[in-house]
C-alpha cells in the first residue's frame, strides 16, 4: 500500500463524506452555517485525519493519534445524523444507512489502532 487512498477505511469515509453533501444539499438554507456546515465538515475531517495519520505510520503514537483523531470525528458525524434525523430533514431509513456506513468506517479505524503495524508503523510495546 503506497497511498493513503488506498486504505478502506479511507475509500469508505470518503464515500461517505460525498453521501452526506449530496444529502445536505437538501437541508433548509437556514442549516447552511450550522448544521450543513458542521456535518460536511466532520464528514470531510475523518477522511483527512485518515490520510494525516498514514503519512504519520513511521511515528507509531502519533499514528495512533491521528487515528483517534479521525474517529472522534466519525462519532461526530453520528451526532449530526441525530439532529438531522430530530429536525426532519433526513428520514429513518437514511438515518439508519448513514449510521451503519459510519460505524463500518469505525471498525476499520479501530483495527487500525489495534494492528498499527499492518500498515507500516511499528507496535507500541
Amino acid at each position: 500500500m503506497h497511498r493513503f487512498q488506498d486504505l478502506l477505511a479511507y475509500q469508505k469515509g470518503f464515500e461517505l463524506a460525498m453521501e452526506i453533501f449530496e444529502i445536505s444539499r437538501t437541508f433548509p438554507k437556514e442549516e447552511m452555517y450550522s448544521l450543513t456546515d458542521q456535518i460536511r465538515r466532520s464528514s470531510r475531517s475523518t477522511c483527512s485525519n485518515i490520510a494525516e495519520a498514514y503519512r504519520k505510520r513511521g511515528y507509531p503514537k502519533h499514528f495512533i493519534s491521528k487515528l483517534s483523531d479521525a474517529d472522534t470525528e466519525n462519532t461526530e458525524t453520528q451526532c449530526w445524523f441525530e439532529f438531522a434525523l430530530e429536525c426532519h430533514y433526513i428520514d429513518q431509513k437514511t438515518f439508519t444507512l448513514l449510521v451503519a456506513k459510519s460505524n463500518e468506517i469505525g471498525k476499520l479505524i479501530g483495527y487500525m489502532i489495534i494492528h498499527p503495524e499492518k500498515f507500516g508503523a511499528k507496535k507500541l510495546p
